[in-house]
């Protein structure tokens, strides 16, 4: 659970806690640098979820086992984040490019929409 954060000159570091069942409770701090933050678009409001994110990983990589509690949101994985949400905005104007209907003589109603040039006799 994200529990606060402070600013650190050009850092916003995130504090979370965690509370295992029947085990006291861990404290867990993440960095994150705000200049590089921008320079890939991430937003302020998603900082703390990447955070979050990387946390669980660490946590499912044997990282729980470790006595590190502070990590910092590196600009390799700000890069990974960035270029994951560039594709998925590539994916979408595709999918809603390719799902527009082109009309072709064999429809009904082509016939009427399209300009028939005139003979004179």
């Amino acid at each position: 659970m994200l529990t606060g954060f402070k600013q650190d000159i050009g850092f916003r570091v995130f504090n979370f806690e965690t509370s295992p069942v029947g085990a006291p409770k861990v404290q867990f701090s993440v960095r994150a640098d705000l200049a590089l933050a921008r320079r890939y678009g991430i937003q302020m409001q998603a900082l703390p979820l990447l955070c979050w994110e990387l946390l669980e990983r660490n946590e499912n990589s044997g990282g729980e086992n470790s006595m590190e509690h502070s990590f910092t949101y590196s600009e390799e994985e700000m890069c990974r984040y960035a270029r994951t949400c560039k594709e998925e905005r590539a994916a979408i104007a595709l999918k809603k490019q390719s799902a527009r209907k082109t009309l072709t003589a064999t429809q009904p109603g082509v016939g009427w929409r399209t300009a028939v040039p005139v003979t004179q006799g």
